[in-house]
């Protein structure tokens, strides 16, 4: 893996360098345990927590560096993709409350989130509101100093594992009738209904509210204002979701790189035969350059621009789909010992299907693009 310049401080390439060699023993620990409580406690012990909130809460830095959270998340990804999911997360579910939430609340929560006391999830999909987010059903009534929560979520990351979720309900009606709150696990009237088996596995499953009460002071914001605190969130996030990508892009190039030199085929290696060198040479190129636009995306953020959509929409999609083709070449290059069960680059395979969905699909990020190149 190369050193990633470019739009870096040399903050982050210590950064960089630092993760790369403490997350090098991850994979073999927690890799095919299925333990989902064994992995959050790994992860936890990792200390990597603390750059997802600002240093006035136990975090590390002034404000949120996203370029530090795009290292950390390119480094998990390049050794376990459950382990940079469960991060990743735990940085969704909890940024509504530093954007939105009160001072107590943040002083009750963030510190938490710090430490790895707290583990957060991001409770946004449900089973008819995926891409379409103003489809959302789940409901907030208002019932005296406090609400009734009723609705079923899906898709949600951390499930199971989670202590507290970050749930977007209506309370209105439109894109300004979405409230946010935060729901601990242990609420009566509120379980996880189930948990999904996907491609690649991680700790994911489906949420159910019946008649769920939460005091008043579990919203975040006002009321009305959840749409903006996820659109928001996922803002920042969006290009760190490139970054896992870059990860798996990354381990995928040098695990093919390294079968083509070992490999021998017609009496000479693999790399040998032009064939390979191209397949080589092109997933070198899409690689560096979904880096470069990934780091650009979190450098325009970490310099203070508010909304980063464009250039996060062009990160993601540059990224994911790239690492799709980078990863299917490597793949291609193991032949049949890259379809075997277990192995690095079959793993990977799974591993990156969904990344081309999560967080707004390849198809949104297009729209995206096309409304702001032609102004709308």
């Amino acid at each position: 893996m190369t050193t990633p310049l470019g739009y870096l401080e040399p903050k982050h390439v210590e950064l960089a360098e630092a993760v790369r060699a403490q997350f090098a023993e991850i994979e073999a620990r927690i890799e095919d345990e299925g333990d989902d409580a064994k992995l959050v406690k790994r992860v936890a012990a990792l200390g990597r927590y603390r750059l997802l909130v600002p240093a006035s809460y136990g975090g590390v830095n002034p404000t949120v560096d996203v370029r530090s959270v795009c290292v950390v998340r390119e480094a998990l990804a390049y050794r376990n993709a459950a382990a940079d999911s469960v991060f990743a997360v735990q940085g969704l579910g909890s940024h509504p409350v530093l954007l939105g939430g009160t001072e107590d609340q943040k002083r009750a929560l963030l510190p938490k989130v710090a430490d790895g006391t707290a583990l957060f999830a991001f409770a946004l999909t449900e089973a008819e509101a995926g891409s379409d987010v103003a489809a959302l059903a789940t409901r907030a009534v208002r019932d005296g100093d406090g609400y009734i929560l009723d609705g079923r979520k899906k898709f949600i990351s951390n499930a199971g594992v989670a202590t507290h979720y970050t749930v977007f309900a209506r309370t209105g009606e439109g894109n300004k009738g979405i409230s946010a709150f935060v729901v601990p696990a242990d609420t009566p009237g509120f379980r996880v209904a189930s948990r999904m088996q996907l491609l690649g596995d991680h700790p994911i499953g489906e949420l159910e509210f019946t008649r769920c009460r939460i005091p008043a002071s579990a919203r975040l914001g006002e009321e009305g204002t959840g749409m903006r605190l996820a659109l928001s969130t996922l803002d920042v996030f969006r290009s760190t979701v490139g970054a896992a990508a870059v990860g798996m892009a990354q381990r995928a190039l040098d695990e093919a790189i390294a079968w083509a030199k070992t490999r021998r085929q017609f009496g000479a290696p693999l790399a040998e035969l032009q064939g390979v060198q191209f397949l080589l040479a092109e997933s070198a190129v899409e690689l560096e350059a979904s880096r470069l636009l990934v780091h650009r995306a979190a450098a325009v953020k970490d310099s203070g621009q508010a909304r980063v959509t464009y250039e996060a929409a062009v990160a993601k999609l540059q990224a994911t789909e790239a690492a799709q083709r980078i990863i299917d070449r490597a793949l291609q290059i193991h032949g049949g010992s890259g379809v075997v069960k277990g192995t690095v680059v079959e793993r990977l395979y799974r591993d990156i299907r969904a990344l081309r969905i999560y967080e707004g699909a390849t198809e949104v990020q297009k729209v995206v693009i096309a409304r702001h190149l032609l102004g709308r």
